[in-house]
């Protein structure tokens, strides 16, 4: 039997019904073995009961997205195969159409399907799961404890799912080891419950595995296996974050959490607040005093921050970073759902004119170097950050080698006063920073306020001084358009001579350099891709000299107008030739960005939609 470099698993049932659990251990077992893991949810707003489902694309080398082509399928229930189309707008179709030819089935045998009228290219096997963990556990003397431990017909599952993919048994078995508690107590009893899936499945097959991954070598240090959230945690504690503030929101929330349960270790306050306007103005209060600060939040929480933005700008406050969750809008609109719409929103926060950097990482090397540096530029430069991210980027769990942490630049607090005299926090100097004095220094006593002010601080309405304090603040971003290095403002992959020039930002990233490679392999379409990493103040020379040499442009977005496309052509001059857009809460997928590129290259539409959701 032929070897396979790369399948997708996907378990999909309702919500609640213990998907997480059964997905993160199998691919845990996966990546300690060597494979390389890319995997994500998609799930419903409400609590329990609707439709959710998590996919893994496990390969032997490195992937950055997910494909729609899906190998093995656990099913919790019927909708998973069937859809729910008794709804009039249908959220999903089932996922029966997204098998490859060959592929497999495995579902709860109490279910009682008939598929007689359904896809024939494709293995159907009933598992019986409760039966299988009832056996275990009688076996195992616990036969009264099947209720409390009816969980573990994940780990049935996950067994049955590594036959189907030829995985080693005893490889998925070892992700029961290393727990602790009760974890660490029922990890043989998962252990046998996974061997009878295991061998169940291997008997409906009669020994002949549709597939068969690869082998690989384990690496002596397996790989880390991290999630957005956390790496962009990792990296605010590695940068010394001191304060936390937040109101919870989703898909904010889990890094939020993610930092209070670390907080003690790293002498860190995180504080929950009543509403998003006391965490940006408790954010505010705690830079002016020295701490480093940020907040995190989404679309609908930073709309009520944004006056904060400006008091941040208008007193010079080293901060707060403020991290932009973003998720489908406007308004609650798809709170657990992905999309890139909040580009305009970050850049123009608020009331008058004042400055502010946004930055936007796309993967999670970029995550780590954003979340750790902007603390420096935001000390450096005397203003609010906003990074700019998503919940795609943020659910997805990804193998990395090294998240770099080694590699970063030095902690940077930026110019801070030393007593001489006379102290006037917003002095006018050469580059428009002037040296801040902390609450509690000898001789550093000064005056803010919301108003325009003069040097002291003191409230004025002085023309002269007016423009002086504006030329200072706004000029703060020339000051780092100037020294934020380029390799950070934007990066460009691919050969300069492509046929085509892909433009992106933020998580589509992984999406068009998988795409960018397949294309090539197989359509023989050379592409290159410029990501803009830095988006306020705007990389205006580095995105022109790409763009005028570029034969055809695409912009690739997960927004319904094409936001960046609209920002360059403002900053530059440059039209982008066409506009590749999806906006229906999830992601690209493999298929749908190179569906969208082949369509916007051999038919030349000024603006592409996709969405493989739809019938």
């Amino acid at each position: 039997m032929a070897y396979n470099s790369e399948l997708t698993w996907r378990i999909a049932g309702p919500q609640g019904g213990g998907i997480n659990t059964a997905a993160e251990a199998f691919a845990k077992a996966l990546s300690r073995g060597g494979y390389r893991i890319y995997m994500n949810i998609e799930f419903h707003s409400n609590i329990q009961g609707e439709h959710s489902y998590y996919t893994i694309r496990v390969s032997s080398q490195q992937k950055r997205n997910l494909s729609e082509l899906v190998h093995v399928l656990v099913a919790l229930d019927e909708e998973s195969l069937m859809g729910n189309h008794h709804n009039e707008w249908p959220s999903h179709h089932g996922h029966l159409p997204h098998m490859v030819p060959n592929g497999v089935v495995i579902y709860d045998a109490a279910l009682k399907l008939d598929l007689s009228d359904h896809r024939q290219d494709v293995h159907y096997i009933p598992v019986p799961f409760d039966d299988l963990l009832r056996k275990v556990l009688v076996e195992a003397g616990r036969g009264s404890e099947f209720n409390a431990l009816r969980v573990m017909t994940n780990s049935v599952a996950g067994g049955a799912s590594a036959a189907a993919l030829g995985v080693d048994l005893e490889l998925y078995q070892k992700s029961f080891q290393g727990g602790t508690g009760r974890r660490a107590q029922l990890a043989g009893l998962n252990a046998q419950a996974a061997a009878a899936g295991y061998h169940y499945l291997l008997e409906q097959l009669h020994g002949q595995q549709p597939f068969r991954l690869a082998p690989v070598t384990p690496p002596q240090t397996p790989p880390m296996l991290i999630r957005g959230h956390y790496a962009t945690a990792i990296a605010k504690l590695k940068a010394g974050l001191a304060v936390q503030s937040y109101y919870p929101i989703s898909p904010a929330t889990d890094e939020n959490v993610y930092l209070e349960q670390n907080a003690r270790a790293y002498d860190l306050v995180v504080v929950q607040v009543e509403d998003e306007i006391a965490a940006i103005n408790m954010a505010v209060g705690a830079a002016h005093a020295g701490a480093r600060s940020s907040t995190s939040t989404s679309g609908p929480g930073f709309c009520l921050m944004i006056e904060g933005m400006g008091f941040s700008a208008l007193t010079e406050a080293p901060g707060p970073v403020l991290f932009l969750w973003q998720r489908g809008g406007p308004s609650t609109g798809l709170p657990t759902r992905s999309e890139q719409a909040d580009l305009n929103l970050a850049l123009h926060a608020g009331h008058g004119d004042f400055p502010h950097i946004v930055v936007a990482p796309g993967d999670l090397t970029q995550i780590v170097e954003d979340s750790y540096e902007v603390f420096n530029w935001a000390d450096r430069y005397q203003l609010p950050v906003v990074v700019l991210i998503d919940k795609k980027i943020g659910t997805a769990y990804q193998t990395v080698d090294d998240l770099g942490l080694d590699r970063l630049p030095p902690i940077d607090r930026g110019v801070h006063f030393e007593p001489n005299g006379d102290y006037l926090r917003y002095k006018f100097t050469d580059t428009g920073i002037s040296p801040r004095a902390t609450p509690g220094q000898p001789g550093g006593i000064f005056w803010s306020t919301t108003d325009e002010h003069d040097e002291r601080g003191h409230i004025t309405e002085s023309a002269e001084n007016r423009f002086r304090m504006m030329e200072k603040r706004m000029g703060k971003l020339d000051l780092a358009a100037r020294e934020i290095p380029a390799s950070r403002k934007v990066a460009f992959y691919g050969p300069e001579d492509a046929d085509l020039t892909v433009v992106g930002w933020g998580s589509t990233t992984g999406a068009i350099l998988d795409a960018m490679e397949v294309m090539e392999r197989e359509e023989g379409i050379r592409v290159n891709f410029l990501q803009v990493r830095l988006l306020r103040p705007f990389p205006v020379e580095e995105v022109t000299a790409v763009l005028r040499r570029a034969r055809r442009t695409v912009a690739v977005e997960e927004n319904y107008s094409g936001q960046l496309a609209d920002l360059i052509r403002e900053q530059t001059g440059v039209a982008v030739d066409s506009r590749a857009v999806k906006f229906d809460g999830r992601p690209f997928s493999e298929e749908e960005l190179r569906e969208a590129l082949r369509t916007a290259v051999r038919e030349g539409q000024p603006r592409v939609v996709v969405s493989h959701l739809l019938p």
